[in-house]
């Protein structure tokens, strides 16, 4: 009783006031921004434009989308403008009847907008053409016909691009809200529970986790977000993952672990993110992509486990209740790593008999003091 009342004291009255830093967020949006970055390697973001324009949030991207056609037809509608007014179509002129225009029907700078329009996205209405009369005017056509299939192809591409990036596979993995701390075949272990919300697999799925925390070197030197490799695994190993249900997977928590020397009482008190990937292949798009997420101190819950979530129904079909999702247990948990391990050594030394050095037998001679 007095475990939960310090935990909900601490997490009340504490763990607002103490707002924690994230470098990913439980979505997986990376917290860092660049700052002092030269005009000369800003520069390179426009050498790979594909990719710029890929990474766009929404609301640039349709500016882009608009500004590129509207901004084209417009300036090809003030040279065709000029076309017609170098070669004195237009009504201010007053040509006379035997006069042939370059281009049919252009009055001014609203109908030459209208007919580069109709010539860029190929509508073609029939009441405004090119005549044979100037070869500027069919060099122009052929121009603007093929800068507008460039156009068309690259920014519908893109548009088609953002939609099936491989990050909307991503929202349909799901991670628990809070890891678990545990003992789990008789090891202390960190638990992770993830699913996937679709019936279509992650072809050839790999687990990890990242460690960030800061270190200070024996030279002195103060590094920020190092990195410790965190090895999770489920029963079946943390490569090629049968994901078509949801997974528990585990980090031993041995001599090798970083929170080996970490302790339930301890826990809240240590400043560290626990990062999760989930790598794999989109089984439909056979895209790659990754899911991320984290965990600070006082997600970590010592002494729970998962509840149970999959269970079989008399029609013989297996059934997952995402209601016990991120729902925990308390459970009997040794109270830090080195307390299991030493019990361990414990009951076995009671198990093995030892040899004591300063132990002498003496011998002694019995006399017979009865005398016959």
């Amino acid at each position: 009783m007095l475990k939960h009342l310090r935990k909900w004291v601490v997490t009340r009255f504490f763990g607002h006031s103490r707002q924690r830093t994230r470098l990913v967020s439980k979505d997986g949006r990376c917290n860092i921004e660049f700052g002092n970055v030269e005009a000369q390697s800003r520069f390179i973001f426009f050498v790979d434009i594909w990719t710029t324009v890929l990474d766009l949030k929404w609301r640039y991207k349709m500016t882009v989308f608009i500004t590129a056609f509207l901004g084209s037809w417009f300036f090809f509608g003030l040279l065709w403008y000029a076309v017609a007014y170098i070669h004195k179509d237009l009504p201010e002129f007053h040509p006379s009847a035997n006069h042939t225009p370059c281009v049919e029907n252009i009055n001014g700078l609203t109908s030459a907008f209208l007919f580069s329009l109709e010539t860029q996205v190929t509508i073609g209405y029939g009441f405004r053409c090119v005549t044979e009369q100037c070869a500027t005017a069919i060099f122009l056509l052929i121009f603007q016909s093929i800068l507008g299939v460039i156009i068309n192809s690259f920014m519908c591409g893109a548009i088609l691009a953002k939609i099936s990036r491989p990050k909307k596979r991503a929202k349909t993995i799901t991670f628990s809200k809070n890891a678990v701390i545990s003992k789990r075949g008789g090891k202390l272990c960190l638990l992770i529970r993830v699913a996937n919300l679709r019936k279509s697999l992650l072809i050839g799925s790999h687990i990890y986790g990242k460690l960030l925390k800061t270190t200070v070197t024996p030279e002195g030197e103060t590094i920020i977000l190092d990195q410790i490799n965190i090895n999770f695994v489920v029963d079946a190993g943390n490569e090629n993952l049968f994901f078509i249900s949801p997974l528990t997977i585990y980090h031993v928590i041995d001599h090798n672990s970083p929170f080996f020397h970490m302790a339930a009482e301890t826990l809240l008190q240590q400043d560290f993110e626990l990062v999760v990937f989930l790598d794999g292949t989109v089984e439909s798009t056979s895209a790659t992509c990754q899911v991320r997420t984290s965990y600070v101190p006082e997600e970590v819950l010592w002494g729970y486990r998962f509840a149970p979530i999959v269970s079989k129904t008399k029609e013989g079909k297996y059934r997952v209740d995402f209601h016990n999702f991120s729902k925990t247990v308390e459970v009997e948990t040794p109270h830090c790593a080195m307390c299991l391990y030493n019990e361990k050594d414990a009951r076995a030394r009671m198990k093995t008999g030892y040899d004591n050095p300063n132990f002498i037998l003496s011998e002694v001679n019995e006399t017979d003091d009865t005398k016959m």
